[in-house]
């Protein structure tokens, strides 16, 4: 800004040619220029200037107290006020300060002195002073802090003397309530205005000696607030010690993603939201491929199912969800058959184009068979299972080897997990998927089919709820997985559902095609601390600054930046003592609240 005026107010030299001129721009001169941009006329009075049909009025801060806050000039800064603040910061040589502290230090102790050979009552004032002193004679000595000459002065705008003095006294008690005092600049009022004009001129030259940490006290850019009148806790914001209070659901979508690397607190910290969602009324369902949130959703009376090959409860893909109003019953099965297409390919290895169209015909003749069509009742039905699905392709022509593949999950090995009737119901405020026992290449096809289940509840009934998928790259492996979660943070604020996807994978998420269009989709998002190894990734996808960048590799468990929207701070997680026992993951803690159960039992 300072080159900028300096390029349109030039100084009053002579061009080093004054015939030379630039091809094809207008004639000027520096006295026309300046007499467009001036106003019509100033006039100047021993405590204020009118210019422009406004009033206007400099003050200068003479005296501060001895320890500054941060952000103390914060609520001047966001003052919905036409004024000007301008901040001068001269730096002093180091061993000329030094030298001039040790003469002061000899001046205060030689007063110490005289007092107590006089016996007189010590003094605290000066004693402080010795202190405060030394300390700042060690930290130049040592680097760690520099000494400035520091000017802060502000100018005032009114319409008329009233308003001018209303707001003066406005910006009075705010300062003075930090114990920051201010004088307007009698007689220097040209000098202040000129001073606090956007044209690197210190003209007052009203000035206090600071070190380093007062000085960035008065850093004027505040970070931003995230606390809001509702909505849950999420932690504490670290610049500013104030709390982060938001409702996702406040955002155009509630969609959030939370990417950390492995132990830093990603589980940690998404429990707590569930557990203080729960006390909002928030429903909340999770597919957990750990077991992590089993203690929690036992704690507070969820319902914990376990997809697995010896599992009692079962899903069957073919389920079809009672259509919500507004939506005809042959989108929701055209819809469900889509969605079917893409299981079998992810249970089949893939299909080819025309396996493919073979697959459509084939689960439509399924349905058809059970009497199931675009008129049906879906209340009333009696879904049919995937042996239904093998008949048909058994009968089928072209479709014998389809048949093959999908024998496995119909009387192989895997014919117990998703060849039956569903059997699990979703009435608890908050029910928890287990994948844990589930065989590696089976979890993408489970994590499917839960999803699946899920999405149906949740279109034939709207209710605020929360989705949890943990570990999402299982399913960003597969693109068909990854289409139809990517469809879900697409579809699902209407459905007033907010999905929460968390990975530790970071590469593999977003080498999918489908990963930066769900961050994109997710007007949420928590970065935890990061390994060096995925930070590139992190810092080009969500924009960071190196200061950023470096806050993620350092930082401690539970820390890290929160995204909002457009506005973003760094936070804390913190959990109080009990919900800390509820929702903690760490090893040497679950071992100790076993042992206390188990204690308590015998007794």
């Amino acid at each position: 800004m300072f080159d900028f005026f300096k390029k349109i107010v030039p100084a009053n030299n002579p061009p080093a040619d004054p015939g030379a001129q630039v091809a094809g721009a207008p004639e000027t001169d520096n006295s026309s220029l300046k007499d467009l941009i001036s106003p019509a006329g100033i006039k100047i009075n021993s405590d204020s200037l009118e210019i422009g049909g406004k009033l206007g009025r400099t003050l200068f801060v003479f005296t501060y107290p001895r320890y500054l806050t941060t952000n103390w000039l914060s609520p001047i800064m966001s003052m919905d006020k036409e004024l000007n603040i301008s901040m001068f910061v001269h730096p002093i040589e180091t061993p000329w300060i030094m030298n001039q502290l040790k003469k002061k230090v000899v001046q205060v102790q030689s007063q110490l002195n005289e007092r107590q050979e006089k016996g007189l009552v010590r003094d605290p004032m000066l004693e402080t002073a010795l202190n405060d002193i030394e300390a700042l004679r060690d930290s130049l000595l040592q680097g760690n802090e520099k000494f400035f000459k520091f000017g802060l002065y502000l100018t005032l705008f009114g319409d008329n003397a009233k308003e001018l003095d209303d707001l003066e006294n406005e910006v009075r008690s705010i300062l003075e309530s930090r114990m920051v005092y201010i004088k307007p600049a009698a007689f220097q009022q040209e000098q202040g205005f000129n001073s606090t004009l956007p044209l690197f001129k210190d003209e007052l030259q009203i000035h206090t000696s600071m070190n380093t940490g007062p000085l960035s006290s008065s850093f004027p850019f505040v970070s931003v607030n995230l606390s809001d009148n509702k909505g849950v806790l999420y932690g504490v914001n670290r610049h500013n010690n104030s709390l982060i209070i938001f409702d996702r659901f406040s955002l155009e979508n509630a969609n959030s993603v939370v990417f950390a690397k492995s132990g830093s607190g990603k589980s940690y910290t998404i429990k707590l939201e569930i557990l203080r969602s729960l006390m909002m009324g928030t429903e909340v369902i999770i597919i957990d491929p750990e077991n992590e949130y089993q203690y929690l959703t036992e704690t507070v009376g969820g319902s914990f199912v376990k997809i697995s090959l010896t599992s009692p409860n079962h899903l069957n893909p073919f389920d079809l969800p009672v259509p919500p109003k507004g939506e005809q019953p042959g989108d929701v099965l055209r819809s469900t058959v889509i969605n079917l297409v893409g299981l079998l390919r992810i249970m089949l290895g893939g299909l080819s184009p025309e396996e493919d169209s073979i697959i459509d015909r084939a689960i439509s003749e399924t349905y058809a068979s059970r009497d199931i069509t675009a008129q049906s009742d879906f209340s009333k039905i009696t879904p049919p299972l995937l042996s239904d699905l093998h008949s048909i392709l058994k009968n089928m022509q072209g479709a014998s080897s389809l048949a093959a593949r999908l024998e496995r999950f119909t009387t192989g090995s895997y014919s117990g997990l998703f060849n039956q009737q569903t059997n699990v119901e979703l009435k608890n405020k908050i029910v928890c998927f287990s994948i844990r026992d589930m065989e590696e290449e089976l979890r993408p096809i489970a994590m499917y089919v839960v999803l699946h289940y899920i999405w149906n509840i949740i279109r034939s009934e709207l209710k605020r709820r929360l989705l949890v998928v943990d570990e999402a790259w299982v399913m960003m492996k597969h693109d068909d997985a990854a289409s139809f979660l990517f469809g879900i943070a697409k579809r699902c604020r209407k459905y007033y559902l907010g999905l929460t996807t968390i990975t530790q994978d970071v590469a593999d998420f977003m080498s999918s095609p489908y990963g930066k269009p769900i961050v994109t989709n997710s007007s949420m998002q928590i970065l935890l601390r990061q390994s060096p190894a995925t930070m590139d990734v992190i810092q080009k996808t969500f924009n960071l600054t190196d200061q950023e960048k470096y806050l993620l590799l350092e930082c401690s468990i539970g820390e890290g930046i929160f995204f909002a929207g457009l506005q973003h701070a760094a936070i804390k997680v913190v959990a109080s003592y009990t919900e800390d026992q509820i929702i903690t993951s760490d090893p040497r803690q679950l071992l100790e609240i076993a042992k206390a159960k188990e204690e308590l039992a015998e007794q």
